[in-house]
């Protein structure tokens, strides 16, 4: 099960809690990071994982499944390491968030526990159950706004951080980190 996310069992689905893991944070941290030192890529996991004090192997977890999203490539070796796949302005939040979320399922499932117990005639439930409509909608919103940002917004919102980012790498680079 992925971490930070719990599952319960209702009916028939099985039904996420709308939470996203730390991974997602640490793999749009890396993914900003990348396209600020695109002149310097590859990155190697080593000094990523140093950038951010994180634990290196989990976040090389976490890369790869950015990589196999075709987010981010790596390159082996000791001047390896990781580089944005394409332009910062064709990777969005949504694509990042899914990679890292294992797909992210449908964070809502209608189990019609309005046709229990003491329901109705069937007749009555023609029309789609007004909360699964509206928590269908409110989805849809939410995975539009991630799609309608890009890893280049994110960067621009941010710009003093990426002088400090190239500034800092270069010292890092400087001390052989």
């Amino acid at each position: 099960m992925h971490p930070g996310r719990m599952r319960t069992l209702t009916g028939m689905c099985i039904v996420p809690v709308m939470r996203m893991g730390e991974s997602v944070e640490w793999g749009l941290h890396c993914c900003v990071t990348l396209g600020w030192l695109d002149d310097e890529t590859p990155v190697s996991i080593r000094r990523l994982a140093l950038w951010f004090d994180l634990p290196q192997e989990y976040l090389k977890k976490r890369l790869q499944a950015l990589a196999r999203a075709g987010i981010l490539t790596s390159s082996p070796g000791a001047r390896g390491g990781w580089a944005l796949a394409r332009p910062p302005g064709r990777i969005t939040v949504m694509e990042v968030v899914a990679a890292l979320e294992d797909g992210l399922d449908a964070l809502f499932c209608c189990t019609e526990v309005r046709q229990r117990g003491m329901g109705g005639a069937p007749s009555e439930f023609a029309k789609p159950c007004g909360i699964s409509s509206v928590m269908r909608r409110a989805e849809t919103a939410w995975r539009r706004e991630l799609a309608a940002h890009t890893i280049a917004d994110l960067m621009a919102g941010s710009p003093h951080s990426a002088e400090r980012t190239r500034r800092n790498y270069q010292r890092m680079s400087s001390t052989n980190a």
